[in-house]
């Protein structure tokens, strides 16, 4: 069985795998790690945000110039980012005034609003007060509604000390900047009935606002509220109602559909455009959202389905301001959908036919912006990075309009995966995405299998995208393989896939990563005796307690991890997740034996291969505080093992040099677990 994707060995040299000589260094991964968000149009002009691991991984906004000239809008060291719920949301909005531009934007340092003008020659000012209270004053999904010279976003305040000392409401802030240093100056549009919400969706004619709430102890993918509301003349939100959603139906995104679709959904009917019978809203009314009270992430116009189909249509709302679909002016709707993978759609809500725009992509990131028929998303395949395109509505014709993807190395040196369905315990579906060695030049030896290691994603409620990832052709062109798991609780695959990890986190996530590597073993595929396991986040917990419960691999990378539920579920978390256990593991009140049960950091004690464990140490969702329990408990073994801390990192690491340390360390591990050779890759040191 070919083992190696890219050479023959009449072509190539054969050298032990692990030691293939490869031009995919570390500072080379590095300085590729991120991706272009937050799409957007100001006038005619694409604008986004784009990452800079070089400038202590900061993130800029970048515009597209009429011309096709990308440019930098702000300089070092401004940071376009928000902590609102730790994973942040859209930092940014932009709009044309009296011929000039006007950009607000959240800068990371201080979490302040600020406005400035391009073209100015000036500096950003505050639009918002520093609070010393807490996380201070947090601000996402700014809108610019410049007829009343004011931005909405969500507010999120801190209230105290602990990370549940929170609130978060709807704010207008005034663009004058007399908020800057007056709290008082900034207007709250709702009251706290709810614990999270999102930034609001205005009509065209700005009478109606909607936007998503929901309560601890549910997660956004569990169960959200649709909630609209009329804007009076002066600004306010009044009669504020929830129209759908629900406990257990997850609604993604809501937005409106513009006139021109509504309008022809009335004729359709047999009405007038503009007209509306007994408890239909107005024709520039008409709410779209995404729900999955099917079981599926689909689309729904006032609450009939566009198009029910086994596919995705949403996804799990981690950051405030993901778009997964942007009503068109002419009734289109511009949708991200797919099962697994994704693809980016023309929805024509009068047949329920969706037309796919062309092009090698595998990966529409949830962001989009419409203008009349531009379409502009973030997409990716095996084959290329995120890169900005844009996409004819009418034609279907897309092409890459930023952050091009240019082959850093020769493409023959990147993997080549596999896309995999593979059999869990009782026979269930588990997806994985398989990336076998490869190298244009070296094959291993006939008589050895190559190494193998399982990547275990974060949240757990999230996925893998099929994307070029040059972390993963760090290891294949070396000669060591990588499989990618969509372990049970992922998302991409339905409601019940996701909810396969309900009340069974530890359990169905372990199982279903070893499933994956143990059948690769047995397929011939991947050294029995070489197997790893890493992840980070939800996917460092899914290492640890691999290793913790034995017999599979020889070794793992845990980074940033979760590791200790007590502590987790008692407020040693951020307030997003705090009762994100509930649903994982169970409500801590009923089941406390099953949190010792499959907490790391009480079992570290039975952990007998190496492993390393890396953590930021800004991290507040999972404090490195865990990370020094869990190597507490582990000092009287003799396990070798590293534990490398990074300064100014938090929950991920954005750093070049975070990124090439972290690298670096991860193969040294394996070269000397498994007995690789890599050439000059330095030498982490194990204790004890």
């Amino acid at each position: 069985m070919n083992r190696v994707v890219g050479a023959t060995e009449g072509e190539a040299r054969v050298l032990p795998y692990g030691s293939w000589p490869s031009p995919v260094d570390a500072a080379l991964a590095a300085a590729h790690d991120g991706r272009p968000e937050y799409v957007g149009f100001v006038g005619d002009e694409v604008w986004w945000t784009a990452p800079r691991p070089a400038e202590n991984g900061r993130r800029t906004l970048v515009r597209r110039r009429a011309d096709g000239a990308q440019e930098s809008v702000l300089p070092p060291p401004w940071n376009v980012r928000s902590r609102v719920v730790e994973y942040g949301g859209l930092p940014w909005a932009a709009a044309v005034r009296d011929g000039e531009v006007l950009v607000v934007f959240t800068h990371f340092a201080d979490q302040r609003l600020y406005a400035h003008e391009p073209g100015s020659g000036g500096a950003p000012r505050p639009l918002t007060p520093v609070s010393t209270v807490g996380g201070g004053l947090r601000w996402a999904e700014p809108q610019l509604l410049l007829g009343r010279d004011e931005v909405w976003c969500v507010l999120e305040e801190f209230t105290g000390e602990g990370p549940g000392d929170v609130r978060r409401v709807l704010a207008a802030v005034p663009l004058d900047g007399s908020a800057a240093d007056d709290r008082a100056a900034v207007r709250e549009l709702t009251d706290e009935r709810h614990r999270f919400v999102t930034g609001p969706r205005l009509t065209r004619d700005g009478r109606r606002a909607a936007w998503l709430a929901w309560d601890h102890p549910r997660m956004p993918w569990e169960g959200t509220e649709v909630l609209v509301a009329d804007v009076t003349p002066d600004g306010a939100l009044s009669a504020a109602r929830v129209v759908a959603g629900g406990p257990r139906e997850s609604v993604a995104q809501v937005d409106w559909a513009p006139a021109a679709a509504a309008a022809a959904a009335a004729t359709a009917a047999g009405g007038p455009a503009g007209t509306a019978g007994e408890g239909v809203p107005p024709a520039d009314d008409r709410l779209l959202y995404v729900s999955d009270r099917s079981g599926w992430w689909n689309l729904y116009r006032d609450h009939e389905p566009l198009c029910p189909r086994q596919e995705e249509f949403g996804g799990a709302l981690w950051k405030l301001g993901l778009r997964w679909f942007a009503p068109l002016d002419d009734g289109l709707v511009a949708v991200v959908h797919g099962r697994g993978t994704t693809a980016l759609g023309i929805l024509d809500p009068q047949t329920g036919e969706v037309a796919d725009a062309a092009g090698p992509w595998t990966e529409f990131a949830p962001t989009l912006a419409v203008r009349g028929d531009r379409v502009v998303a973030v997409a990716a395949s095996p084959h290329s990075g995120y890169e900005v395109v844009e996409t004819d509505a009418r034609t279907g014709r897309t092409a890459v309009v930023g952050a091009a993807h240019h082959d850093p190395v020769d493409p023959a040196h990147c993997p080549e995966p596999r896309v995999r369905t593979f059999a869990g315990p009782g026979g269930r579906d588990v997806h994985a995405y398989v990336h076998p060695p490869r190298h244009p030049g070296v094959v291993g030896p006939d008589d050895e299998l190559p190494p193998y290691v399982v990547w275990a994603h974060g949240g757990p409620t999230d996925r893998t995208p099929l994307v070029l990832d040059l972390e993963i052709a760090y290891f294949t062109s070396r000669g060591i393989g990588v499989a990618e798991v969509d372990y049970g609780g992922s998302t991409g695959y339905g409601r019940e896939y996701r909810e396969r990890l309900s009340e069974q986190w530890g359990v169905v996530d372990v199982e279903d990563c070893a499933a994956v590597a143990l059948a690769l073993a047995d397929e011939g595929l991947a050294d029995r005796t070489r197997l790893a396991i890493r992840g980070g986040s939800a996917g460092g917990w899914t290492a640890a307690v691999s290793l913790i419960r034995g017999g599979v691999y020889a070794c793992g990378t845990i980074r940033y991890p979760v590791l200790d539920l007590v502590e987790w579920a008692t407020g040693g978390t951020h307030d997003f997740e705090s009762h994100y256990l509930d649903s994982l593991v169970g409500p801590l009140d009923e089941t406390p034996a099953r949190y010792a049960e499959r907490s790391p950091v009480e079992h570290a004690d039975r952990i007998t291969v190496p492993f390393l464990l890396m953590q930021g140490l800004d991290d507040v969702i999972c404090p490195p505080a865990q990370c020094e329990r869990f190597l507490h408990r582990l000092a009287e073994r003799p396990v070798p093992h590293a534990y490398l801390t990074f300064a100014g990192e938090g929950h991920g690491f954005r750093q070049a040099a975070t990124t090439v340390r972290a690298l670096e360390a991860e193969l040294s591990l394996y070269a000397q677990v498994f007995g690789l050779h890599p050439p000059g890759v330095p030498r982490l040191e194990l204790a004890p």
